[in-house]
């Protein structure tokens, strides 16, 4: 299955993305980001009656707008992520969804308007501390979701320029391919890796490690795939194209991929629709 993700449309409710994005001939959606909507039970019920849809990371929006952080160490940023990934892992069932994919954690707690963007500097916490808590806590909700029949996904996180030379440091988890092998090889059977490649891709120009063997190396083992891609200094979101970088060295037999691209138009997120399935078939 090839989603497209509402994530681009962050001002709208996630049904009205799918509407206007169906108008084209979509039928597929990652429902990701937007506004916060009361009876999301219903909309969702009735939306997944007439699409495919999955649920990633921060979907559906609290009504109080938080940073979804499963390696914080405060205890009311962990309440919070741990009841609303529960919560999702709930909705998931409800849709008839196989996954709910999640970004790894971070090692800071960034406030909401700086996603996506420089995050200030502040302390960083321990980083064998935050990931033995971190995978602790995704076990415990493997096992909530392998009683409804649901697998987790962790997706790597994205390291950009400005946040490395900000921090001086890697604040985040699951980066690099290391810590990406460790932290898959302690969590659960349940739990596998959803790769971003444009994430992936600034990582490794910030690192200066190679994205192709990254690649490689979960080729065999890798989940899911998220599309987009970006000049290799932040993760902008831009369409691809038939010369895109990855396309030789991912896996083309999984039943997840996900175009994650954002300022584009519904007609040309349908192009790239088809771009994507004529690399893949």
């Amino acid at each position: 299955m090839i989603y497209v993700s509402t994530g681009g449309h962050r001002h709208w409710s996630f049904d009205q993305t799918v509407k206007h994005l169906s108008e084209v001939g979509i039928n597929a959606f990652e429902l990701s980001g937007g506004v916060f909507v009361a009876d999301i039970e219903t909309r969702l019920k009735n939306i997944s009656q007439e699409y495919n849809v999955t649920l990633h990371n921060y979907f559906p929006p609290a009504k109080e707008p938080f940073v979804f952080n499963l390696a914080s160490l405060d205890d009311e940023i962990v309440n919070k992520s741990m009841e609303h990934a529960k919560c999702v892992i709930d909705l998931t069932s409800l849709v008839g969804s196989k996954y709910y994919s999640f970004h790894a954690g971070y090692l800071i707690d960034p406030v909401v308007n700086e996603l996506g963007k420089k995050i200030n500097q502040r302390k960083i916490n321990d980083r064998e501390e935050s990931k033995h808590i971190f995978i602790k806590r995704v076990n415990e909700l493997s096992r909530y979701a392998a009683n409804k029949d649901i697998e987790l996904l962790i997706e790597n996180n994205v390291l950009s320029y400005n946040n490395y030379h900000e921090f001086k440091d890697n604040p985040l988890l699951m980066v690099d391919q290391k810590e990406t092998e460790e932290i898959i090889n302690k969590t659960d059977d349940n739990v596998g890796l959803l790769i971003d490649v444009a994430h992936l891709k600034v990582s490794a120009n910030t690192l200066g490690f190679s994205a192709e063997k990254y690649l490689m190396n979960f080729k065999e083992t890798v989940k899911a795939y998220h599309f987009s891609d970006n000049q290799g200094l932040e993760d902008s979101n831009d369409v691809i194209s038939n010369d895109s970088w990855f396309w030789p060295y991912i896996n083309h037999d999984l039943d997840y991929y996900s175009l994650e691209i954002y300022n584009a138009s519904a007609q040309v997120l349908k192009q790239q629709l088809e771009l994507t399935m004529t690399h893949l078939n």
